[in-house]
């Protein structure tokens, strides 16, 4: 059914609550404190029970918009009436009835114990995060894959993975994973990049393997490489591994052909943050390998 949807501001919460519960009461569970849901996301969001599904906790207007807009899988769709005010959001709300599994109404107090953000605009729902394999790579003549190795801060992985779809890379692998990839800083800071990129969980050996198999001239970012990240054509099929925050890249890259780039430091800085490193070699590897950059010219 087509509703004509308006800005519920002036509207008092019982007024509301008789609008959108006359829309969609029967899709609509009102859930407590102790609902099995409400405890469901909040071990979600503290990473205190397995997740063997792969769930994600996104909250407001626009990471629900970059859900829908990438055709991700929903659980649970969760709204709080009292702060539903936009009319986006009420086109939101609008869709997901019918693409959640399950939704719920909650009460303002039980809302502010789930959600992390002052600006939920009353939205949140649980997704499945969509996870690739190898199988699911489209081999060609030229590709970049992308390896985080070991990396431990939530927001720079998913730093990179907004630009790894800036560069249109053909996947991250994670190896050595050592933070939750449904962690509200990541989802929050890949700005839905978490959704577009294809994303496969591995190990080093399970890695190396493939790539080898599949011909990837292997280049690792090391700060003592001799080579300049600028220097090398990254022609046909390329793997790079960026290394963690804290230890570099892990042993097992280094007793496999590979070779070694750096940024160069012209202050006293010794090294980038890798979300940064990343970045800057993403854009010169990418171009490079679809022939839009070439430094002989």
């Amino acid at each position: 059914m087509s509703y004509e949807f308006e800005d519920l501001s002036k509207y008092t919460l019982p007024d509301k609550e008789a609008i959108i519960m006359g829309r969609y009461k029967k899709d609509l569970l009102f859930a407590g404190k102790q609902h099995a849901v409400i405890k469901r996301i909040i071990s979600l969001n503290n990473n205190s029970k397995p997740n063997p599904e792969k769930l994600a906790v996104i909250e407001g207007i626009w990471a629900l918009s970059m859900a829908m807009q990438y055709n991700i899988k929903i659980k649970y769709l969760v709204i709080c009436i009292e702060d539903i005010i936009a009319i986006e959001a009420q086109k939101l709300i609008d869709q997901y009835v019918e693409k959640a599994e399950k939704c719920f109404v909650v009460s303002k107090k039980v809302f502010e114990t789930i959600t992390e953000k002052g600006n939920s605009h009353g939205l949140l729902a649980v997704c499945y995060l969509p996870m690739s394999s190898f199988e699911n790579v489209e081999l060609r003549d030229k590709n970049i894959v992308l390896i985080l190795d070991g990396l431990e801060i939530p927001g720079n992985i998913g730093t990179i993975l907004r630009s790894a779809d800036a560069t249109n890379v053909d996947a991250v692998i994670i190896n050595n994973r050592k933070t939750r990839l449904n962690h509200p800083k990541l989802i929050r800071s890949s700005m839905g990049s978490c959704f577009s990129v294809p994303v496969i969980e591995s190990n080093a050996e399970e890695t190396i393997e493939w790539l080898k198999q599949n011909n990837f001239e292997i280049i690792l970012t090391d700060t003592r490489a001799a080579s300049q990240y600028y220097e090398l054509p990254y022609k046909n099929r390329v793997a790079i591994v960026m290394g963690s925050e804290k230890y570099g890249v892990s042993e097992d890259w280094y007793n496999t052909p590979y070779t070694g780039v750096s940024i160069p430091m012209l202050g006293n800085c010794d090294s980038l943050n890798v979300g940064i490193a990343a970045t800057i070699i993403l854009y010169e590897a990418t171009l490079k390998n679809s022939g839009k950059l070439d430094r002989n010219i």
